[in-house]
């Protein structure tokens, strides 16, 4: 009663195909753009703290702050800003896979390779043709390195986010399967989900080993 078969959670998977299809499109159409964006929000608040001591001050402790409340806790104050629909799925993935992308960003920016720096101080580059020729490609292999780590984060955060906030997606389809008992299709939502996450792990694998092999 409780725990069904494999045959049947594949029955279920064969069986009503589009279902479990429609919620992985907006799970993970959710869970990409919020990766992006949080690659966009950390790599952009790295270079920031790099530009300025001061930024760098303030920054480092205040996100390791914000990043160090559990999500749950942040779901339903975000919920209550911007509403129950896809936008506070969205801000979770956001606020989850930026801290990544800050850290290694951050790290890179500052880890040039020996002496170069001083070469571009020299031949009189400007603080921005340090940021753009010197400064960001030191930080790809980093980035790469924080984009693989976040991109399973990614589609993890938009589940729990839709598991309690009710609106669509795997999360939403897994808490409506598993009030109503339906055991065989939340079994396969969850198998659908380990699934996508491992392909994104490996493909973001296969992106960073690509981006080590342009700037190693």
């Amino acid at each position: 009663i409780v725990m069904p078969t494999p045959v049947a959670v594949i029955g279920d998977l064969v069986g009503h195909p589009g279902v479990y299809l429609r919620n992985v499109g907006i799970t993970l159409s959710v869970a990409l753009f919020g990766l992006a964006m949080g690659m966009l929000v950390g790599t952009a608040l790295a270079v920031a703290a790099w530009f300025s001591a001061i930024a760098s001050g303030l920054l480092n402790p205040l996100t390791v702050l914000f990043s160090s409340v559990p999500v749950v806790a942040l779901i339903p104050v975000i919920a209550r800003l911007l509403g129950y629909d896809t936008s506070t799925v969205l801000a979770i993935v956001v606020i989850i896979t930026f801290f990544p992308s800050f850290v290694f960003a951050s790290s890179g920016l500052r880890q040039p390779p020996a002496g170069a720096e001083d070469l571009f101080r020299v031949l009189g580059a400007s603080r921005l043709d340090l940021l753009l020729r010197l400064a960001l490609p030191s930080a790809m292999p980093n980035l790469a390195i924080a984009f693989k780590l976040a991109a399973a984060h990614a589609i993890l955060a938009a589940m729990v986010a839709e598991f309690l906030m009710g609106t669509d997606g795997l999360g939403y389809l897994f808490a409506k399967t598993k009030s109503e008992f339906q055991t065989e299709q939340a079994f396969g939502v969850s198998a659908v989900a380990t699934i996508i996450s491992a392909a994104a792990f490996l493909g973001a694998g296969w992106v960073e080993k690509k981006v080590r092999e342009r700037y190693a």
